[in-house]
């Protein structure tokens, strides 16, 4: 898997993004192109910015055991698979608006470098490694830019 904490990675991924329109039709699922990036944005808001509440340790506790080597692992996603509830994004979106803050996701973390995720603490499972970081982060985009087939 390339690493999302290089430019040239985080280029590409922009580049793909940048095919997208506010009409770009999925090839699966139920999300519009611009709902897609605002679920896309969730992952970094997350990482960034403190808007989601943390579950409790329980339910951590589930998704440490059950869901991490999911989202952290190799295995690509299925189409249509289930997603936590903070990531359904089901209301209309504005697509620049989207669009705008996951480039800024992407270039924040090229900026801050594999050093700022290095053991930081994700909401969800705890900390995660740099490794675990960037699967988690590419994996994600790689899943949904394919769903809408950029």
């Amino acid at each position: 898997m390339e690493n999302i904490f290089l430019a040239e990675t985080s280029e590409k991924l922009i580049s793909r993004i940048n095919k997208l329109t506010p009409t770009t039709q999925s090839l699966w699922g139920k999300m519009n192109a611009p709902q897609m990036l605002a679920h896309l944005n969730v992952a970094y808001e997350m990482a960034f910015e403190d808007k989601h509440q943390k579950p409790n340790a329980f339910m951590r506790l589930i998704l440490k055991l059950f869901v991490k080597d999911t989202v952290c692992g190799d295995k690509p996603y299925k189409k249509n698979g289930q997603t936590a509830p903070a990531f359904l994004i089901t209301t209309p979106r504005d697509f620049e608006t989207e669009k705008s803050r996951l480039i800024g996701y992407l270039i924040k973390s090229v900026e801050l470098g594999p050093a700022y995720f290095d053991g930081k603490e994700s909401l969800s499972f705890g900390k995660l490694t740099v490794a675990e970081w960037n699967v988690m982060f590419n994996k994600h985009l790689e899943h949904h830019l394919t769903q809408f087939g950029v």
